[in-house]
């Protein structure tokens, strides 16, 4: 109502439209600027001018003043018409010079109504009023040609009351439709509450996620880092290595070039000193006078080759030169050696410098397992121990380490039986010692590999299974854990190694090596020891 009697106090009364411009005459009436020139250029011609609307005169053109007030009153007004009319974009049927929004639409005169014509609407009952709605004709019964007014709970149908009375809808049982309405807007908001807590868990679960995504990419940039870094210090040993080699056997093949060119020119000396000889003798032998032969100065010099010194140093030096003057192959091995240790060291800290020394608890050993002097094996025996009953020793076949772990990195290896059922695990010190969900798997404190008689594997966490479905071949197993990371990984120890399974989780407590041997319900054989 207060739109329309806005509206109707802005309507000018010769134009009947919003003031455009408005001015004001001194008798305070307003009226638009182009429409009060007009009317005061057709009574130029009396010398007597009059206002439209009271119709006092003035002898003198009355001079025209702005009402800035009125002007930001009338935009304004515009303006909000303007976006009422946008969001419903349903106007007043019975506005035909300019549109007018409606505000309320009659079902029974199927015709939508502004505040103006709604004043003067006929208040009979039958004359159901609603929201504005260009579609009046589905709010009647397509049957009866009658409002809507009931809901029919069987049907789940809206009805008129003929349909209710008569109609297919008779005996049904009815609602008003407000009623109806009701009870439904209580279910929606019902679901939408379920609806509204499902998101907020998804939007958790998404932060979650995100936060692993970012927390993954971190660590990948890390590990990527130290990758690098030692790849970097691998080639450079390698660098370094191949360099001080090649430099060793330079050296090497210099000296023994030089060594082998001073031997070799001796023995060319030699060589020529013995084709003189050979050369004198064969013109001796050649000679006729056997005077000349005797009486030789140089025959004292040919004597038999040997028994000359010459001979035995040429032999000594040929001796020599095949035992010792030769590239030193063991010293060059020796300085390759040192590359084998430097990537051993490298390999040993890829992971952790040393793998975890872990120890069994006996004061935590179930009395249906025998656990070796040196603390590395559990055997399930049907014997009983008779150890004393604590609130620390399992019930059921299970032995937990004595260290805990709280922070970095670490390895071990277990070696378990090729029968029997085993596993081998990481629990928190908080884990039931006692009941049916103590076992190591079968509980969210507790990350097992468990082995069964088949031959088969699973891993186990919060009473969830997962088989594994490839052979498993190898009787040696390797634990990593990743404290801060949050991972804990299986693998078996083949060639090459074989990645299992990996545990993710959010550790909260220290983590200690657990082993658990037989079935409390089945019983059976088998061991599995921790390997040094």
């Amino acid at each position: 109502m207060a739109s329309a009697d806005l509206r109707y106090e802005l309507l000018y009364s010769i134009c009947l439209s919003t003031f455009k411009d408005p001015v004001i005459l001194r008798c305070g009436h307003n009226f638009c600027r182009v429409c009060i020139d007009q009317a005061l250029d057709t009574q130029d011609e009396s010398g007597v001018y009059s206002c439209p609307e009271c119709r006092k005169r003035f002898w003198v053109r009355p001079a025209l003043t702005r009402n800035i007030n009125l002007h930001n009153v009338a935009e304004r007004f515009l303006i909000t018409q303007q976006e009422q009319e946008e969001i419903t974009g349903i106007c007043c049927t019975y506005c035909v010079d300019s549109p007018v929004p409606a505000v309320r639409s009659c079902l029974h005169c199927e015709a939508s109504l502004c505040d103006k014509h709604l004043r003067s609407h006929s208040k009979s009952a039958e004359h159901v009023l609603s929201d504005p709605s260009t579609y009046l004709d589905k709010r009647k019964c397509s049957v009866h040609k009658k409002i809507l007014e009931y809901y029919c709970t069987e049907d789940a149908a809206c009805i008129c009351v003929s349909c209710s009375l008569a109609g297919e809808h008779r005996g049904h049982q009815v609602e008003m439709l407000d009623e109806a309405s009701k009870k439904k807007k209580k279910k929606l908001r019902n679901v939408l509450q379920k609806l509204t807590t499902k998101r907020k868990e998804t939007e958790e679960r998404v932060r979650s996620l995100e936060e692993r995504r970012r927390k993954a990419q971190r660590k990948a940039a890390g590990e990527a880092e130290r990758v690098t870094a030692l790849c970097t210090d691998i080639r450079r040993r390698v660098d370094d290595l191949e360099k001080k080699v090649l430099s060793e056997i330079s050296r090497q093949e210099k000296e023994e070039s030089l060594s082998l060119s001073a031997r070799i020119h001796q023995l060319e000396i030699k060589k020529d000193e013995l084709s003189r000889k050979m050369r004198h003798i064969e013109e001796l032998c050649n000679m006729w006078d056997p005077l000349t032969v005797l009486q030789d100065p140089d025959t004292g010099d040919l004597c038999d080759p040997e028994e000359e010194g010459g001979d035995e140093d040429t032999g000594g030096h040929d001796k020599q030169l095949h035992d010792g003057d030769d590239l030193d192959v063991a010293e060059i091995s020796h300085t390759l050696h040192t590359l084998c240790e430097a990537i051993s060291g490298i390999r040993s800290g890829i992971y952790v410098v040393n793998p975890a020394d872990i120890l069994l608890d006996v004061t935590t050993a179930a009395n249906n397992l025998l656990i070796s002097d040196d603390l590395k094996t559990a055997t399930w025996t049907g014997e009983e121990q008779k150890r004393p009953e604590t609130a620390e020793r399992f019930q059921d076949n299970q032995v937990m380490s004595r260290r805990g772990f709280t922070s970095g990195r670490h390895y071990w290896d277990v070696e378990g039986s090729r029968s029997g059922v085993w596993g081998v695990g990481m629990c928190y010190p908080s884990i039931d010692r006692r009941g049916d969900w103590s076992l190591i798997g079968g509980n969210n404190k507790s990350w097992c590999l468990r082995r069964y008689n088949n031959d088969q594997y699973s891993v186990r966490h919060g009473r969830g299974v997962i088989y594994l479905p490839d052979e498993i071949s190898s009787d040696r197993f390797r634990i990593c854990l990743d404290y801060e990371a949050g991972q804990l990984s299986f693998y078996e120890l083949c060639d090459p190694i074989r990645h299992l399974h990996t545990f993710t989780a959010a550790f909260s407590e220290p983590l200690h090596a657990v082993l658990c041997v037989g079935h409390p319900l089945f019983g059976g054989d088998g061991w599995i020891r921790i390997c040094s």
